[in-house]
C-alpha cells in the first residue's frame, strides 16, 4: 500500500513543486536509521518520502486513524498508506513512551523512522529546541545512525490562512549519519539525553540556515497565542473607550 500512495502522491508532489535535494546519498541502502528533520509545515511528512528510495515511517496522532464516518475511515487509509503509525497523544507520558516503542519496533525491522526532534511544527520559521526523550532515547536504544535533515521553504507553500498552496520549490537537505555509540548504555542519563538532542539540532540547524531559540516550540506557540489574545482584548478596549468617548 505505500508504494502504490507513494506513487499516488508522491508523483504528482515532485512534478507539481519539483524539490531539490542534497546529500540523498547520505541515506543508506538498507539497514535501520533515524532521519531527524526540523518541522515548517504539515506537507514535510509527504515531500521527504516522495525523494526517498526506501519507506520511511512518522508518528501521528491516534485522532487521524480514530475518526468515524467514511471521511475517518478514509483519512485513516491515507495515513496508513504514507507511513504514518498512530499514537496515542491523550496522555503527555504515555505519548512519549508510545512514540519511542513503536521508533525502536522500526528500526529494528532494519528500517528507517523519521523523527521530528522539536515535537511540533515550527511558528514562525524559526528552529526551536529539541526534546530529549524521544530521539536519544530511540537512537540509544537500537544504536541506529541519526542522519539531520533540513527542510527548506515548505511553510511558505502553503501558509497559515491560505487555502489554495503557493507553486513553488521546496527544498531538503540530508546531512552525514551521526554516530553515537560512545554513549551507548547511558540512555537513561538526562544530561547524555540532553548532549545528543543538542548535536542534533545543531546539525539541522547547519543544513537548514535558520535563526535558533533555545526554547520548545510548544512554549513560544503559547507566547505567540497569549500576545495575540492580549492585543485582541487591547484592541476591544479601545474601540469601547472610543465608542464612550464618542457618545
Amino acid at each position: 500500500m505505500y508504494g502504490t500512495m507513494k506513487v499516488a502522491i508522491g508523483g504528482p508532489l515532485k512534478v507539481a513543486f519539483r524539490p531539490w535535494v542534497e546529500g540523498l546519498e547520505n541515506v543508506p541502502a538498507e539497514g535501520a536509521a533515524i532521519l531527524a528533520s526540523n518541522h515548517l509545515s504539515f506537507s514535510d511528512s509527504f515531500f521527504l518520502p516522495s525523494v526517498l528510495h526506501r519507506k520511511v515511517t512518522f508518528i501521528a496522532k491516534a485522532e487521524y486513524f480514530t475518526t468515524p464516518g467514511v471521511k475517518g475511515r478514509l483519512t485513516a487509509a491515507f495515513f496508513k498508506g504514507v507511513g504514518q503509525l498512530p499514537v496515542d497523544r491523550s496522555g503527555a507520558r504515555g505519548a512519549g513512551e508510545a512514540a519511542i516503542k513503536s521508533g525502536i519496533e522500526v528500526l529494528e525491522r532494519g528500517e528507517l523512522f523519521g523523527i521530528y526532534p522539536e515535537g511540533t511544527r515550527s511558528p514562525d520559521g524559526r528552529l526551536y529546541r529539541g526534546k530529549p526523550g524521544g530521539l536519544a532515547r530511540v537512537a540509544l536504544a537500537t544504536g541506529a545512525p541519526v542522519i539531520p535533515v533540513a527542510m527548506i521553504d515548505t511553510e511558505k507553500i502553503q501558509p497559515p490562512g491560505k487555502v489554495m498552496p503557493k507553486l513553488m520549490r521546496p527544498g531538503i537537505r540530508i546531512g552525514k549519519p551521526l554516530d553515537f555509540s560512545r554513549y551507548h548504555g547511558m540512555e537513561h542519563d538526562r544530561f547524555v539525553l540532553r548532549a545528543l538532542t543538542d548535536e542534533v539540532m545543531y546539525e539541522i540547524m547547519k543544513l537548514s540556515g535558520q535563526e535558533y531559540v533555545d526554547m520548545y516550540a510548544t512554549a513560544a506557540k503559547r507566547q505567540i497565542a497569549e500576545a495575540a489574545k492580549a492585543a485582541k482584548e487591547a484592541e476591544k478596549a479601545r474601540e469601547a473607550e472610543k465608542k464612550k468617548a464618542e457618545g
